[in-house]
């Protein structure tokens, strides 16, 4: 009896799943991954991050294809450092969705992510500390010309599901509405643009089936990808909804999850 051929594409979050909780990439992790690749795999990173904030994880991990960036919206080529897909959300489409937040939760603050920068008005008071001089502060996230390729809305009096569960039916089918966090923060893209949409267009112009990937995630912005993988594995520290829908489970990011799966199918 021979074993199942390894997977062909391993599609892996990073903040909460390949990442440890210090935000590194740990000796065992980085082993599996080059075990990986060398049993013919291509590491794709899936996650929200832009891409100046996965370059130095992708250093650590020693991968260098692809990145799919920004839940979905942007590609981006880690050995050439350039982005090569782009999905933005349309400025009227992004007004429309400000009006819908706007009804739903009044407090709400806006930024918008270019992919480059963040543009923030005096009311999106969030800050990432390893990010903050990628941060503009704008009178009008709508006044600056730039790209949409996220925006962001956060609310400090409330939890990121709180958000979700207030603005989905105001925003409807404008766009794809999600988070990666439990903090008030919800992340907006184009309409059917997220990572999994994403992640199957990469998949297909290879001649890849859903069937040769493995995934990993922990937030309800991979709970596509999860579903979509042939083997989606949820996190143990996972958001409940997640550990809820995910086909199947492994450790936490803190334990080495990501490894601990890719070391079992190994050859």
């Amino acid at each position: 009896m021979t074993s199942a051929p390894f997977p062909r594409i391993v599609a892996t979050d990073l903040d909460g799943t390949l990442l440890a909780s210090d935000g590194t990439v740990s000796p065992r992790t980085r082993k599996a991954l080059q075990a990986a690749r060398a049993a013919g795999a291509e590491i794709v990173f899936v996650t929200a991050r832009a891409p100046r904030g996965v370059r130095e994880v992708a250093r650590q991990a020693g991968v260098n294809g692809t990145a799919i960036c920004s839940n979905g919206a942007l590609v981006y080529d880690l050995a050439a450092d350039e982005v090569v897909g782009s999905s933005p959300l349309a400025p009227e489409t992004a007004r429309k969705v400000a009006e819908a937040l706007a009804r739903a939760l009044p407090s709400a603050g806006l930024a918008v992510e270019t992919g480059t920068n963040v543009l923030a008005e005096a009311a999106y008071t969030r800050r990432v500390a390893q990010d903050i001089a990628a941060y503009r502060e704008v009178a009008s996230v709508f006044d600056a010309d730039q790209p949409i390729v996220k925006l962001l809305a956060m609310s400090p009096a409330h939890t990121a599901d709180e958000m979700y569960q207030a603005v989905a039916d105001e925003v409807g089918d404008l766009a794809e509405v999600t988070y990666s966090g439990t903090e008030g923060l919800l992340e907006i893209s184009a309409a059917g643009v997220n990572k999994a949409s994403t992640l199957d267009r990469f998949c297909r112009e290879r001649g890849i089936g859903a069937g040769e990937v493995v995934a990993f995630g922990d937030m309800p912005n991979d709970l596509a990808v999860l579903l979509y993988a042939g083997m989606g594995y949820a996190m143990a520290n996972a958001h409940p909804l997640v550990l809820a829908a995910a086909p199947r489970r492994t450790l936490s990011n803190d334990e080495d999850g990501v490894a601990a799966v890719l070391e079992a199918l190994l050859p």
